[in-house]
C-alpha cells in the first residue's frame, strides 16, 4: 500500500525546516513552500525532526513473550541452558510464532521501525513452525513493516541430526538469509558447521548472518574461518557477523582482522551489550565497515528486557561506546538507520528524493536530544502512509 502526502514544516535530521512531497509512496520533492497537489492530504510537521525509518536489523520475532503473562525466569547461566529451556517451553507457554511475531512487529512499527531482520528458529523439535508463523506475519503486515527472515539453527546444526535438512526446507520455503551459530561452542565442529551454512548460501544464492557469541581467541579463530570461506567462495559483501564479542578483545589481535573485514565487506551487528565485550563502533565505521544494530530478544525466555525501540538502542550504542558529542550520537542513529539499511541491502532507503517514504517524525531540537529523550509522540510513515501516531498503530494486535 502506497500513499501521497505533503509533509509541511519538518526538519530533516534536525536541520532547516522544509516540506516533503510524497507521491505514490516515494519522496517526490523536498523544498520550501511546496503547494499541495489536488487531492493530496497535508500533514503539519510542527517543525519536528524527520529521519528515515528505523531499521531493526537483528531480532527474534518468533519467540517474544510480548502480550503474554509475565514469565518468571529461573534459567541456568549457560548458553545451552537458555537454548534448551526455550525449545522445551515454546508449547508449554503457548509461544505461537504467528501471533507473537505480529505483536512484536506492531510494537516495532509504532516505535518507528520500518524494516526488520528476524532470525527464526529451525529445529528438529518444532520443525518450520517458527518460519511458517513469521512468514504469515510478513505477508499480513506488509502495510506497516517489511520483514526479512533468517533461517536460524538456534539449538545447533550438527549436534541435532536432521536440522540441516530443515534448514534447506526453510530456504526453499522463502527465507531470505542463511543463519548460523557459534561453530566451536555449540556444534563443536567449526569446519563442519561453516561448510554447511556456507554451502546453503551457495546452493540458494543467499547471504549469511551468523551469530558469534564466542569470546576472545575462540571467537577470533571462528572469525578467521568465516573470513577464509567468504574469500574462497566469492561472498564479499554478503556476510554479517552478529554480536561478534571477540572484536572487543585486545586490539593487537583484532586489528589485523579488521583489515579483512574491510577487504571482504563483512558487516557487523552489535546490540551494544552492557555485560559483554563489544565491537568498537567508531573504529569499525571509520574503517568503512558496515555496522548495524538490533534489539535481539524482546521479553522472551532468555531475558525480560526490550521494547523494540531502536532509538533506545541508539542510546545503548552511545553509552557502550562512550559517545558524548552530538556528532557521535548522530553516528549511533546512523547505525540504527542508514547503516542497518546497508547491511540489509534495502533498496530505495533514505531521506532524499526518489527514495521510499519510510519516515519517522518526532520532537526534539537536535538528533542527540531525540535519542536521549525518546519521545513517545512519534509519527511513523510506511510508503507515505501514516501507520502509527503517538504510540497507536493502525493495526490491532492479535
Amino acid at each position: 500500500m502506497t500513499a501521497s502526502l505533503l509533509l509541511k514544516n519538518v526538519r530533516p535530521y534536525a536541520g532547516p525546516a522544509t516540506d516533503i512531497l510524497i507521491e505514490n509512496g516515494k519522496i517526490a520533492r523536498i523544498g520550501k513552500d511546496i503547494a499541495a497537489p489536488a487531492g493530496v492530504a497535508v500533514e503539519d510537521g510542527r517543525a519536528e525532526i524527520v529521519i528515515p525509518g528505523l531499521v531493526e536489523a537483528h531480532t527474534h520475532l518468533d519467540k517474544s513473550l510480548w502480550g503474554q503473562p509475565w514469565y518468571t525466569n529461573e534459567v541456568g547461566p549457560k548458553l545451552l541452558d537458555k537454548i534448551d529451556n526455550e525449545r522445551q517451553s515454546k508449547k508449554r507457554l503457548d509461544i505461537d510464532p504467528a501471533r507473537q511475531s505480529a505483536r512484536q512487529s506492531i510494537q516495532s512499527s509504532l516505535m518507528g521501525s520500518t524494516h526488520i531482520r528476524s532470525h527464526v528458529d529451525v529445529d528438529t523439535e518444532h520443525g518450520l513452525w517458527g518460519v511458517e508463523g513469521v512468514m504469515a506475519t510478513r505477508d499480513a503486515y506488509r502495510d506497516i513493516v517489511d520483514i526479512e527472515l533468517v533461517a536460524f539453527p538456534q539449538s545447533g546444526l550438527l549436534r541435532r541430526p536432521g536440522t540441516l535438512e530443515l534448514m534447506e526446507a526453510a530456504m526453499k520455503a522463502g527465507c531470505e538469509v542463511v543463519g548460523g551459530l557459534d561453530p566451536c561452542a555449540i556444534d563443536r565442529d567449526p569446519k563442519g558447521h561453516l561448510d554447511a551454512v556456507f554451502g546453503l548460501c551457495q546452493t540458494y544464492g543467499k547471504p549469511l548472518d551468523i551469530h558469534l557469541h564466542e569470546p576472545g581467541e575462540m571467537g577470533l579463530f571462528s572469525f578467521d574461518l568465516i573470513v577464509e570461506r567468504t574469500r574462497a567462495l566469492g561472498m564479499a559483501g554478503k556476510v554479517t557477523v552478529s554480536h561478534a564479542f571477540c572484536l572487543g578483545a585486545d586490539p593487537a589481535q583484532v586489528d589485523p582482522l579488521m583489515e579483512e573485514l574491510v577487504a571482504l565487506d563483512i558487516a557487523i551487528m552489535t546490540t551494544a551489550p552492557a555485560s559483554r565485550p563489544a565491537p568498537p563502533v567508531t573504529k569499525l565505521l571509520a574503517a568503512g565497515v558496515r555496522v548495524c544494530s538490533g534489539s535481539d530478544g524482546i521479553r522472551d525466555t532468555w531475558g525480560p528486557y526490550g521494547n523494540a525501540d531502536m532509538l533506545e538502542r541508539a542510546m545503548f550504542v552511545g553509552l557502550r561506546n562512550n559517545f558524548r558529542r552530538d556528532d557521535e550520537l548522530r553516528l549511533a542513529l546512523d547505525v540504527c538507520t542508514t547503516e542497518g539499511a546497508k547491511v540489509m541491502e534495502i533498496a530505495d532507503y533514505g531521506l532524499s528524493e526518489g527514495k521510499a517514504a519510510d519516515l519517522v517524525i518526532l520532537p526534539g531540537e537536535t538528533v542527540a536530544e531525540a535519542i536521549v529523550t525518546r519521545s513517545p509522540k512519534r509519527r511513523v510513515l510506511k510508503r507515505g502512509r501514516v501507520v502509527a501516531r503517538d504510540g497507536v498503530s493502525v493495526r490491532a494486535a492479535p
